[in-house]
Order: structure tokens, then C-alpha cells, then sequence
């Protein structure tokens, strides 16, 4: 059954809302400009001494702050709050394709793969073990929606099919696509009920998905912009100083009066919040640091 979510009774965020960018620490400027304007195909944008933003065209997406020397995010069986993957979403299939392409011409390993029936994504990590996502979305007709949940798994990525699409479209790489976007974040939480209380009942997304040990929340029936879980970081205090983390990550409103209407609800329950001018600034119940705005006209 294909439909674009049950009406829920909490107050729901703008539909037209979107993940924006996020600011990540790293142990070596130079290396991850390199490896995420190269095999990334991200464009550096500005770059000081200590930090860098790189995106697509003009368009921000990712900064970058030099923590000379930091270890690396600890991805095994115990970890923090903070950062899981961020995903970069391509506009076509073709795209994805052209993608894999350059980065396995540079001798790169295949990376891990998932086909999850709404999208086709490969996953690696940055050098500093940051999670990366990269996908393009099947059409919104194609995917199965049940009762206001998404059908969303995972199977094995037709990477022949990927490769072939790419060599059929004929276009040479030369960076990330115009059109792409940050179209979701997964987060590592310490406390799924929450997560789910703050993401849902004060900032107003669906929960389009969940799991005892995870949930997947959106806005305007996307199958999700926001993950949480906590396979490794149940109760966990924060990251230590000296790893590298996910700084901040921004959820982009479509208009003052939507950005507005947020900023009542979370000032409502009492959350601390610094606001200035179009952009407010928060934490969520795990202590990840994420930015309202209001996008630009």
C-alpha cells in the first residue's frame, strides 16, 4: 500500500523540511580535504588554518575543524553519542554509479552496500572513522508504506547494475553532482524513548520506522531524515575530548513562520536554546549539538 503517512495527533513539523549541513572535528585538515574533495567529490568552498567547508556548486554541506592530533571516532562495540553516518544523497542512479566508479578506479575497496528497497546506498568510513553514507532514492511511487511505517530493509546493491548505469549515461565524472543534497543523518543516541519524545513530540517529526534499538523519523513522508539508535552507545557518557566528533548538524525550515512554530514548542518544555536572528541553537536528550534554520530565499 503506497500512502505518505497515517495523521498523527503530535504537532508536526513543516513538510518541506530538509537536514542541512553538519560540522564535523578531524585530526588532520589537509588529509580529509583531500579525501573528501577527491574521493568524495565534494568542492572546497573556504579553508583557514584550522577549518574548511566544502559542498556541492555553492552550497555548503560539510565544515570541517582541525583537532590536530585527535583519535579517531571508535566505531566497535562501545562508542558515544554522536555521529553513526551522514548521507549524501545523489540525484540518479546514474550518479550513484559514476560515483563507485572514480572511487574504485582510485583503487579504493568495494565499499559495504545496502539495498534498502527505498534507496540504493555504499557506505565507508573517512579517515577518521566518521560514517559516510552515499545513495540515491528509488521514485516515492515505488516504495510500500504500511500504517504510517515505510518498508525499508536490506539487501545486497546490483553493483554491476550501478557500474553499467554510469557507463550508459556516458558523462564523466567531475564531482559531485548539482542536485546533490545531506538527505538523512544517523545518529548514535542513549536513549531511544527519548530520542523519539524530542524528535517527535517537540520538534514534530514522523516516526516513519522503528525497532526496539532503533527509529527513523521524517518530515513531509520522506522515508527518513533522521536515524537514531544505540547498538553502541546505550547510557553512554559523552565522547572524550580527545576523539574527533560530529560538532553539529542543522535541520533547515522552509519559512520564518515554520521556524517559529518549532522554536515555540521547544521553548515550551523548557529546553535551553540560543537563538539568533534565523538560527537557533540546541541539544538534543543525548547532548548532540544540532542548529534550526531557516532556509535562504
Amino acid at each position: 500500500m503506497h500512502q505518505e503517512g497515517r495523521t498523527v495527533h503530535h504537532a508536526r513539523i513543516h513538510p518541506q523540511t530538509d537536514v542541512g549541513q553538519l560540522s564535523l572535528t578531524v585530526s588532520d585538515l589537509n588529509r580529509s580535504i583531500s579525501f573528501y574533495a577527491d574521493l568524495i567529490g565534494l568542492r572546497l568552498i573556504s579553508k583557514d588554518e584550522s577549518a574548511a567547508t566544502l559542498g556541492v556548486a555553492e552550497t555548503p554541506l560539510l565544515e570541517l575543524e582541525e583537532h590536530s592530533g585527535a583519535e579517531p571516532w571508535p566505531r566497535g562495540a562501545r562508542s558515544y553519542p554522536g555521529l553513526y553516518h551522514f548521507a549524501i544523497l545523489v540525484p540518479t542512479r546514474a550518479d550513484l554509479g559514476r560515483w563507485l566508479t572514480n572511487w574504485l578506479r582510485q583503487d579504493m575497496p568495494l565499499p559495504g552496500q545496502g539495498d534498502h528497497f527505498v534507496s540504493e546506498a555504499l557506505y565507508l568510513e573517512d579517515p577518521d572513522g566518521h560514517g559516510i553514507e552515499i545513495y540515491r532514492d528509488r521514485p516515492r511511487d515505488e516504495w510500500e508504506w504500511q500504517d504510517g511505517q515505510v518498508r525499508m530493509g536490506v539487501e545486497p546493491v546490483d553493483i554491476r547494475g550501478l557500474l553499467e548505469a554510469a557507463e550508459q549515461a556516458s558523462d564523466p565524472w567531475t564531482g559531485m553532482p548539482s542536485g546533490t543534497t545531506l538527505g538523512h543523518i544517523h545518529l548514535q543516541v542513549t536513549d531511544i524513548e527519548e530520542t523519539a519524545r524530542f524528535y517527535r513530540d517537540i520538534l514534530g517529526f514522523d516516526i516513519v520506522a522503528r525497532m526496539p534499538s532503533a527509529l527513523f523519523m521524517s518530515a513531509g513522508g520522506y522515508h527518513h531524515h533522521i536515524g537514531a539508535n544505540i547498538w553502541h552507545s546505550r547510557n553512554a557518557e559523552p565522547a572524550p575530548d580527545e576523539h574527533v566528533n560530529l560538532k553539529s548538524y542543522s535541520i533547515v525550515l522552509p519559512d520564518r513562520s515554520s521556524f517559529d512554530q518549532t522554536l515555540e514548542r521547544v521553548s515550551e518544555v523548557g529546553i535551553a536554546i540560543d537563538v539568533s536572528e534565523s538560527t537557533a541553537t540546541l541539544r538534543d536528550p543525548s547532548g548532540i549539538e544540532l542548529q534550526l534554520t531557516v532556509q535562504e530565499a
